[in-house]
């Protein structure tokens, strides 16, 4: 496998984080717009695994603060799933944070995302109240790492 440094740009990040869209319809329900509008935003530091030259996974992070980046777009495909590839995108992003200065870290993901919280939980990651645009929202769980 292959990890490869770009931007929100990239036309792989931009399939996988398509499919992802996608594979999100089920789960967000009604809420998929609000979700969109703040998932299809530019992202600076985003990374694509490859595994012989096909994307199979993607994720990145944004400045939230000084000293927080939150994690995004976080996506394994699903025929890659169960091979560890997640726990390399997170940690390969968490590395690429720290060199820009961030030493904690925060994101959002759906309840139903149960694979998902184990592997936050796993890296680290404790639940945390909901913030900013995700308060009052009942299909987000927030979780934090810090230093």
């Amino acid at each position: 496998m292959k990890l490869f440094r770009t931007n929100s740009d990239n036309p792989d990040f931009k399939c996988l984080s398509g499919l992802f869209d996608e594979y999100l319809v089920d789960i967000d329900g009604e809420q998929r717009d609000f979700f969109a509008h703040y998932n299809n935003k530019f992202l600076e530091h985003v990374v694509v695994v490859y595994e012989n030259g096909q994307a199979i996974a993607c994720g990145g992070f944004k400045e939230y603060d000084q000293e927080t980046a939150e994690i995004k777009r976080m996506f394994v495909h699903p025929d890659q799933r169960g091979k560890g590839v997640a726990t390399l995108i997170l940690n390969e992003i968490e590395n690429w944070a720290k060199e820009c200065g961030y030493h904690n870290f925060i994101l959002e993901t759906s309840p139903k995302l149960e694979s998902a919280i184990v592997l936050y939980k796993k890296s680290g990651y404790h639940l945390i109240p909901n913030y900013g645009q995700y308060i009052g929202v009942e299909n987000s769980i927030c979780m934090k790492k810090e230093k």
